[in-house]
Order: C-alpha cells, then structure tokens, then sequence
C-alpha cells in the first residue's frame, strides 16, 4: 500500500512520466500476459483531449516497461456506443480489467456490470456509476476541493473583500460540489457574488455570459470561470471591453493554454485550479499494479486540486498534450 500511495502522490504532482517508471523500478519483468481495456470517452473537447493523450502516453510507457501486459484503448462519443465497445473488449481481447470514464453514469452501470460479473477487474474513473459496489477501484477529481481552493485563493487576493462573478458550468453533481464548495469557502468574508450564471463548460458561452456581466457591472474585481474553457472565452470579453487591469480571473482543469499564461506572469491569470485529465494515468497504473505486482487494489483513490502558481505552473505544463 506504500507503494500505492507514493505513485498516487507522484500523479497527484504531476509527475506522471515517473509512475510507470517507478512500477518498473519496484517489480520485476515476469508479468503473465494481462489485457487491460481502456475505455474513455472521445476527444470532443478540451479536458477529453488531454484525457486520450494521457491514456496514450501511460499505455506507451506501460507496455514498454512490462511487456506481457497489453493496453486496448477505445473511444467512444456516446452512452451507447461506450456500451457496444465495453462488449467487443470483452468478447474480442478478452480483457482481464477495465479502466472506464463513463459517458454518462446510469447508462453505462448496467453494462459495466455486466463485465464484472465475467470476473472482470474494474476501475471507474471520474464519474461515479449509479450503483454502488460494482467498481474495484475509483479514481476521480475533487470537485468541493477544487471551489473551495478558487474561493480561497480570490477571498485572499481580494484581501477579503471584493465584487467577483462566477461563471459556472452546466446543472449537474460535478457543477454543484464545486459552485457549493467554492460558495463555502467565501461565506462570512466581504466578498459579494453579483451574480452567477451556467457558460456550459465551453469557451463560446463564456465570451457571451462574461460580455453580458460587463455589460450589468462597472466594477467587478475577479471572475471565477468553473472550467479552463469558460476561461478563455471570459479573456476574450475582457480584452474586447478594455478592462484587463480591472479584474483577474480563476479558472479551473490546467489547460496548457492557462497554465503557460501562469507560468509567464499573465497578471489577467495569476493562477489556475488543478483538475487534471492525467487522472487516468493513475487509474490505469493502479490496475496494472495488480497484475505487475500481484497486490490487492482497491478503494477510492480522490487527487487533490492545488493552486497553480508561477512558482509550480512547470510541473503541471504539458506542451504535447492537446488539452
């Protein structure tokens, strides 16, 4: 289990290129041929492009370190189509575990259960399944944590005080732990929410819900955008009004684009929010660790959800990566 725990803290830093390594490192090469299937959704938009490439880095290196071991990645672009993939994993690799980011939850809790009752091992990553027990292991983000460290991080640069819009991003779970946990984190100081509103995790609204906030209000001192994507489009509507020296904002995942901003002393973004795509990079090294190191894994694995700072920004920067 220590060992576990240091690859977790290692991908949790963003030292991923090092997790393979290390399980290289701790066990030797006399791995029985094993089949892990990786099935995620397809690259559609920023956070799922940085998913698939860090699913192909991590099976890349996982393969060449251990060479019975073999990764099948598939994408899919829906709920049913995820569901026809998870059956050819089965019936034609024959997997003996599953990494899974659902599509949607309830639609995919029948198949995956499907699969564990064929003696599948099964890690859920990122979004929970709607019935309890099926998984093996659980790897995910932690959305509470990753408003609360926004809230914290404006509540102390505003010195405590302040007028800030929040751009949020559609009516779901993940959108209200991290709008309740940022909402939190700022109850009983002077900062003042003059409003909220859903941008759709996507940069077009957040160009268009962050015009309409300058439109209402002549004094706003920072943004929080929930996504890296809102937060681009919130750029946008700053620069065109005119206003970059009047605000800052914070926004949320660790796109390239915004982390680069960071790490050049983008005064427009100081910071960003960790909610990090590799998270399947630690899913998939966790199960290969059952089979490498012929230990039992399971449980729920939460990453945490740092600040991203000028001081740390390179550790968290992925030039190759699409996201």
């Amino acid at each position: 289990m220590r060992s576990l725990i240091k690859i977790l803290s290692l991908a949790c830093a963003g030292f991923l290129g090092m997790g393979a390594g290390l399980v290289a490192v701790m066990v030797p090469s006399t791995l029985v041929a094993q089949t892990i299937g990786v099935s995620i959704p397809a690259a559609t938009h920023g956070w799922a492009g940085g998913l698939n490439y860090h699913a192909e880095q991590t099976k890349a290196r996982l393969e060449a370190a251990h060479p019975g071991l073999s990764i099948v990645i598939v994408t899919a672009g829906s709920a049913s189509e995820q569901a026809n993939d998870l059956e050819d994993l089965v019936a034609v690799h024959n997997i003996d575990a599953l990494v899974i980011l659902p599509f949607e939850s309830a639609p995919l809790t029948g198949p995956v259960s499907n699969v564990k009752r064929g003696g599948v091992f099964i890690t859920v990553v990122d979004r929970g399944l709607s019935e309890p027990g099926i998984q093996d292991v659980y790897v995910a983000g932690n959305n509470t944590e990753m408003g609360r460290v926004s809230g914290e991080y404006i509540k102390e640069a505003l010195g405590g005080s302040g007028d800030i819009v929040v751009l949020r991003g559609i009516p779901t779970v993940v959108d209200e732990q991290r709008f309740d946990g940022f909402m939190a984190s700022i109850a009983g100081s002077g900062i003042n929410v003059l409003d909220n509103q859903y941008a759709n995790w996507n940069r077009d609204d957040g160009f268009t819900v962050m015009q309409d906030f300058l439109a209402r209000f002549p004094k706003i001192d920072a943004v929080w955008a929930q996504d890296d994507d809102i937060a681009i489009g919130v750029i946008q509507a700053v620069r065109q009004a005119g206003r970059e020296d009047d605000l800052f904002i914070v926004g949320g995942a660790g796109m390239k684009e915004i982390v680069k901003r960071v790490m050049d002393g983008d005064r427009l973004t100081p910071v960003d929010v960790l909610y990090p795509p590799a998270m399947i990079s630690t899913a998939m090294e966790l199960t290969a660790l059952k089979f490498i190191a012929n230990m039992p894994v399971e449980g729920e694995y939460i990453l945490g959800s740092p600040l991203i700072t000028r001081d740390n920004a390179e550790q968290y920067y992925f030039p190759e990566s699409p996201f």
